[in-house]
């Protein structure tokens, strides 16, 4: 397992000022923060460092402001709320204001670290990216992970090494094309990874059914039918026929992995349109092969319950990506199923930020997952690789 320097590791800190690296990039409507969260999260990790006698300095990013200075993304409300939880911690501007910050610029780097004695990374939803903030003080100050990096680390990285089992993960989300990589690493480790949202419609048409109008990937085909010839689930209605190269029905080539798609899907009529119900357009549940004009928006109540089932029987769950447009009421019955699920597992359950975090919230029910993670695309990209550009950096390794 990756192992990182944690606070503990840290010399003394009894008058020394740390640089805090934390991710405070929330949501902020109309001036106020929507949700305080992970500056919640980063809280042990600033208590423990007062508690050592040290001064905290954080600095984070917030938005896209594309190296410059942008008002629309300035740190003034993250502020405020950091001095209610956090007196006395100071905040620098947004470091992404600084084009050295993308571009990881040693002069930046340099800028940054002026003045500091020591440094810690508690930015889990920033560390796969190899940003001055997060691989470039490492090099020069004594450094270690905060409480929250070094639990994500350890929760997902137990997934990918070490899980209990039966071990299923659920991934959903737009485009395959965003996630076939952990796809693949995933198929490696877990007992079943089932495929929703719009990124099973690519896979469904390496299978031969028609899609309609549904999202699709047509350069992803070839690669996801061959994960299929590997990994998939022939008990799948929608699936082809076994060939004299293909497993029987139940099994996979692997014996083990399953790849399962959705064997039915909520899909909107021609004519329709995502979150305008007033636009027209009939709701109808389908098989998985969808008439001409039709756009699949969500797995289908029977793979929902089958989704369910499969989880409900995992000792471990991993769940990354909505099943459906969640957001429209019309479609949110396969991920509001695959939530409840998730919250009513005996088995531990891991949720990889992101939208699937968002729909947790929607539905009342992020108070009944083992671990939400803060980073959705640093979890992903450590559950594919087992490692991330700020891990490396802590533990010496990083090369750029």
């Amino acid at each position: 397992m990756t192992s990182v320097p944690t606070l503990e590791d840290l010399p003394p800190l009894q008058g020394r000022r740390v640089l805090l690296r934390a991710d405070f990039n929330v949501p902020i409507r109309d001036g106020e923060i929507a949700d305080d969260l992970r500056i919640r999260a980063t809280l042990p990790t600033i208590e423990w460092l007062r508690g050592q006698g040290a001064a905290v300095v954080a600095c984070t990013h917030l938005g896209r402001p594309k190296g410059r200075p942008d008002p629309r993304y300035s740190v003034e409300p993250v502020r405020r709320r950091l001095a209610e939880l956090a007196p006395g911690v100071d905040l620098l501007d947004n470091l992404r204001f600084e084009p050295g910050e993308e571009a990881n610029d040693p002069a930046f780097v340099a800028k940054l670290i002026d003045g500091f004695d020591a440094y810690v990374n508690d930015a889990f939803g920033a560390s796969h990216r190899a940003h001055a903030s997060i691989v470039g003080p490492p090099q020069f100050l004594p450094s270690a992970a905060g409480r929250l990096l070094a639990k994500e680390v350890d929760v997902l990285l137990g997934l990918r090494t070490d899980p209990r089992r039966p071990f299923v993960a659920v991934l959903g989300g737009s485009k395959v094309s965003d996630k076939l990589s952990v796809v693949e690493a995933l198929l490696d480790v877990a007992d079943a990874v089932l495929v929703g949202g719009g990124m099973c419609f690519t896979f469904l048409a390496a299978q031969g059914n028609p899609i309609g109008a549904s999202l699709f990937e047509p350069d992803m085909v070839d690669e996801c039918r061959r994960l299929l010839e590997r990994h998939g689930d022939l008990r799948a209605s929608g699936s082809a026929s076994p060939g004299p190269e293909r497993p029987a029905a139940g099994g996979s080539k692997s014996g083990e992995h399953v790849l399962v798609l959705p064997t039915d899907i909520t899909a909107l009529g021609p004519g329709g349109e995502l979150m305008n119900p007033g636009a027209g357009g009939e709701v109808r549940q389908l098989g998985t092969r969808l008439p001409e004009g039709w756009t699949g928006v969500d797995i289908g109540p029977g793979t929902a319950a089958e989704f369910g089932d499969r989880i409900a029987d995992a000792r471990s769950v991993f769940w990354n990506g909505p099943m459906g447009v969640f957001e429209d009421p019309r479609f949110e019955a396969g991920t509001r199923a695959v939530a409840q699920a998730m919250a009513d597992a005996d088995g531990f359950t891991v949720v990889g930020g992101g939208d699937s975090a968002a729909a947790l919230a929607q539905f009342g029910l992020d108070g009944a997952i083992d671990h939400i993670s803060t980073g959705g695309g640093a979890s992903l990209e450590l559950l594919e690789k087992g490692d991330l550009p700020g891990l490396a950096a802590l533990r010496g390794e990083w090369n750029g």
